[in-house]
């Protein structure tokens, strides 16, 4: 092998961020052909800089997307209300027509998800 060619990895690339295992009603809001569209959404995972979502319709790749989550558990010292704004940076349609998995990127960390919930 040349010393300027790289090794492929073999292991998964190390995430920036914690994850949380949450399945939660999320609600987006976002602009497309003129109009502002809400779809609702459940996480399948959240960190502090971005989240996981499953949804019914797919919203294309670098939308900008405004985002609500309520979350509460026996965990949690209060209700826990997340919101932020983010883009999505990968559209993948699920096994036998059950919807989308949709990954957003937060433009700011979500601060109130490592002060609250348990890691995954």
């Amino acid at each position: 092998m040349k010393q300027n060619q790289q090794v492929p990895a073999r292991y998964p690339r190390e995430r920036k961020h914690r994850r949380f295992n949450l399945q939660f009603p999320v609600w987006l809001t976002f602009p497309s052909s003129g109009k502002v569209w809400e779809l609702p959404a459940v996480s399948k995972n959240v960190s502090t800089g971005g989240l996981l979502l499953k949804t019914i319709d797919p919203i294309p790749p670098h939308t900008r997307v405004s985002l609500t989550m309520e979350v509460q558990g026996p965990w949690s010292r209060r209700p826990v209300r997340l919101q932020g704004e983010g883009e999505v940076v990968r559209v993948e349609k699920l096994e036998a027509d059950t919807g989308f998995a949709i990954a957003i990127e937060c433009r700011q960390p979500i601060s109130e998800i490592e002060n609250n919930l348990p890691a995954d």
